[in-house]
């Protein structure tokens, strides 16, 4: 598990994306589909199609940060409910 300080953005997206995108073109799609900065400090998390990888992309304050994930069994189950403010 990776732990998310209290307050920060967690943003997923549901539609799955072209696994073989990197940061650069992720942070244009975040900016252009979604509507958001990638460097304000929200965490973006984008899926495959199976949903058995995530990348989960990051302004740390110097640098984007992407994380990939590949599970080796079963598929990540995305709660994409929307969570009260």
């Amino acid at each position: 598990m990776i732990p998310v300080p209290p307050g920060v953005r967690v943003l997923i997206a549901t539609k799955p994306i072209d696994f073989r995108k990197g940061a650069d073109s992720l942070a244009a799609l975040a900016k252009e589909t979604l509507a958001q900065d990638p460097f304000a400090g929200a965490v973006l998390v984008f899926r495959s199609r199976r949903a058995d990888r995530v990348k989960i992309l990051v302004w740390d304050g110097s640098g984007l940060v992407l994380i990939w994930k590949r599970l080796e069994q079963g598929a990540f189950k995305l709660n994409t409910e929307r969570v009260p403010r």
